[in-house]
């Protein structure tokens, strides 16, 4: 784990073993937030029933609440760099877990629908403001260990995201049914990952953040990399939720029972750990990432259409497949950090993609109901799929060139100050 600590020049008598120490914490800091960033989402979907049927919620609130976390990351994930600008790194990602931990809290206590959807807000935009601060504090503290960061904490996420849906059921069980207690053991680990940010301190990292508060990256909109970057994040999100959302619907309608379409689904979560543990690595030591996009994204033109035709082991395989290929979400969260020079650049561009890109993906889930419903059957949203998985092809082989942000930036201020 030497290799994911900042390169801290030695400092006579005990200064070298605070430094370590304080390296130790900080990445203790990104690694239990990243674990926490999916919890307030992935507890409610194994629940989703007993929550209807306890708070007496319709069929459409219910879909509002499935909508949420897309519509919370992309409208609070934009306004984090100012956020991250003005109060810090360090007490922004504290009060972004204690809001978690808040409305974590109080959706476990309360019988009333608008106060449960309020309160998954609030728990919510814990994760937004975390989905895009984590990438431009690794991009500050460890810009020579941008690779090996972005394995951990992605790695993380998808622990915290697995775990989660796992464990949900056999608590509310162990919890005599009361789904309550089973969604409010979360703000435990909530909790856990505020400890670090309180306990780190870095002066001179503290003074550098000031210093470039006055010099944000701006006018991110005219940079054709970060529009492609949110057409790339919002397929690749896109693809995501609707598996997420429909998996196990699709694998019921094509023969399997219901718990074998739950194991199917649970297999499909847990193939992105090792993922996650890959991908990143290997895109850092790569100066132009196409060869690995290709790939990634072939797997979902593979892996689709198998789990829309294929059946018995066919389907299995192409389940996997598919799995493999949502490797391309660490690859964009690594790419926000190789695709630019300053942590400013990655908070810029990270908040760009994923606000863009989850208010455009938020939509597939949607979509797919909607044709689902109207057809009757899993032709129209496969295809669907597929067209997604076609963008995120072409606009993925423009950011997995070795381009930069900051250097398009300038050069299309530069040109507009010629004009002038």
């Amino acid at each position: 784990m030497s290799v994911l600590l900042t390169k801290d020049a030695p400092a006579p008598g005990g200064r070298a073993e605070r430094a370590i120490s304080t390296s130790w914490v900080l990445v203790a800091g990104i690694l239990l937030t990243a674990a926490n960033l999916r919890t307030a989402v992935t507890s409610v979907g194994p629940l989703l029933e007993e929550i209807r049927e306890g708070l007496g919620m319709s069929a459409t609130i219910a879909g509002v609440l499935t909508t949420l976390p897309v519509l919370c990351f992309a409208l609070l994930g934009g306004v984090t760099p100012a956020l991250a600008r003005r109060f810090g790194e360090r007490k922004l990602l504290t009060a972004a877990l204690l809001t978690m931990s808040l409305g974590l809290v109080v959706r476990s206590l309360v019988d009333s629908t608008s106060v449960f959807l309020a309160a998954s807000a609030l728990a919510l935009a814990g994760g937004a403001v975390g989905n895009v601060a984590i990438p431009a504090v690794v991009k500050r503290h460890f810009p020579d260990r941008v690779g090996p960061m972005t394995t951990a904490y992605s790695t993380a996420l998808a622990v915290g995201t697995m775990v989660t849906a796992a464990l949900t059921v056999p608590l509310e069980q162990a919890f005599d049914g009361n789904w309550h207690l089973a969604l409010g053991v979360w703000v435990i680990p909530a909790l856990l990952a505020v400890v670090p940010w309180v306990l780190w301190r870095s002066p001179s990292t503290e003074a550098a953040e000031q210093a470039e508060a006055a010099a944000p990256v701006r006018k991110v909109w005219r940079s054709k990399l970060a529009w492609m970057m949110v057409a790339f994040f919002a397929m690749q999100s896109l693809i995501a939720y609707v598996m997420f959302g429909w998996l196990a619907q699709i694998m019921r309608d094509s023969g399997h029972t219901a718990s074998q379409a739950g194991v199917m689904q649970a297999v499909f979560t847990a193939i992105s750990i090792p993922v996650s543990l890959i991908v990143p690595s290997m895109a850092a030591r790569m100066r132009d990432q196409r060869v690995l996009l290709v790939i990634l994204v072939g797997l979902y033109l593979v892996g689709l259409p198998g789990m829309w035709l294929g059946r018995g082991g066919v389907q299995w395989l192409a389940l996997v497949v598919t799995g493999v290929a949502m490797g391309t979400f660490p690859l964009i969260l690594t790419l926000f950090g190789l695709r630019t020079r300053t942590p400013q650049g990655t908070a810029s561009i990270s908040a760009f993609a994923q606000s863009g890109g989850y208010l455009i993906a938020g939509s597939g889930p949607l979509l797919v109901g909607v044709l689902y419903q109207a057809t009757g059957g899993w032709a129209a949203p496969f295809v669907m799929l597929l067209a997604a998985a076609a963008i995120a092809l072409v606009v993925g082989l423009r950011i997995a060139r070795p381009l930069f942000l900051e250097d398009e930036l300038a050069a299309k201020a530069a040109q507009g100050a010629k004009a002038a």
